[in-house]
């Protein structure tokens, strides 16, 4: 089990954590608004949330927006934190970055391209937040022993939470084993599984990764049988002109209604 400060808990057969919020910080006000909407729905549902923005997507093709970058993204994200009462989380890419992140968010994450990155993962596990590491897209589940226990170097009890996002097949695409949910559960860490990412067609036109959204609810619903710890979504109230991950953000609109089914689903699995 991993226990955030404000008591948050992964694991130990709880209903499931939702990590959700858009793709990028775009601005100040949407992630505000975004927050504040999904903050009432998770409360009318009885689920805990994390919130999510990235302040910067640094693996993007060279014509593409990152962001707001770290400096206005953590501030942004600490307005959250403090005005709303919620926990965040967001992206590290570098060592470096750690640091100051960790003086914001609650909970710091290794993008799935640097899923195996040793000082990276050391550094964040330094900073004693809880840490998620995002399965490579090129890794199997059974590999991601290997990041524990880089972990387990800088502390005999990491805080790790480890995230499925689908696997490369072929090129341009990802499908998602759900035998894999079940072998990451083996390693001791509580399991989240990233909806939205799943469905990416990565760099499938002209550099610019498509995705298929409807697949979403699908996959979600698949995962949660599995019976996983935590959901992780990327939302937007108007997700065709986000900045990052367009095709496969989900319209904040339609949350409410797609997590009253995870609830139930949920439910079900873990007899709550």
């Amino acid at each position: 089990m991993v226990t955030l400060q404000n008591g948050i808990q992964f694991g130990g057969n709880k209903r499931f954590v939702l990590i959700a919020g858009p793709c990028a910080i775009e601005n100040r006000d949407m992630v505000i608004s975004t927050a504040r909407t999904l903050k009432q729905i998770c409360g009318e549902l009885n689920i805990e949330l994390v919130f999510k923005s990235s302040f910067d997507k640094a693996n993007r093709t060279y014509s593409s927006p990152r962001g707001v970058g770290m400096e206005e993204g953590l501030k942004i994200l600490s307005e959250v934190k403090t005005t709303l009462d919620l926990p965040v989380l967001t992206d590290v890419h570098e060592s470096w970055q750690c640091e100051p992140v960790a003086e914001v968010a609650d909970i710091l994450q290794i993008p799935a391209f640097l899923s195996r990155q040793t000082d990276l993962i050391q550094a964040a596990v330094r900073t004693g937040k809880v840490v998620n590491v995002k399965k490579g897209q090129f890794m199997a589940p059974w590999d991601m022993r290997g990041v524990i226990a880089k972990a387990a170097e800088v502390t005999s009890q990491p805080q790790l939470l480890l995230t499925e996002r689908g696997s490369s097949f072929g090129y341009g695409n990802l499908v998602v084993d759900m035998t894999s949910l079940e072998q990451l559960k083996h390693t001791g860490c509580p399991v989240v599984f990233d909806a939205t990412h799943s469905v990416q067609q990565p760099s499938s036109q002209q550099g610019v990764t498509l995705g298929n959204r409807r697949m979403v609810p699908v996959l979600m619903r698949a995962a949660l049988a599995v019976g996983i710890d935590g959901i992780f979504l990327e939302v937007h109230p108007d997700p065709d002109h986000a900045i990052s991950d367009a095709a496969n953000q989900l319209p904040l609109a339609d949350m409410h209604n797609l997590l009253k089914q995870a609830v139930e689903i949920d439910d079900l699995i873990k007899n709550l």
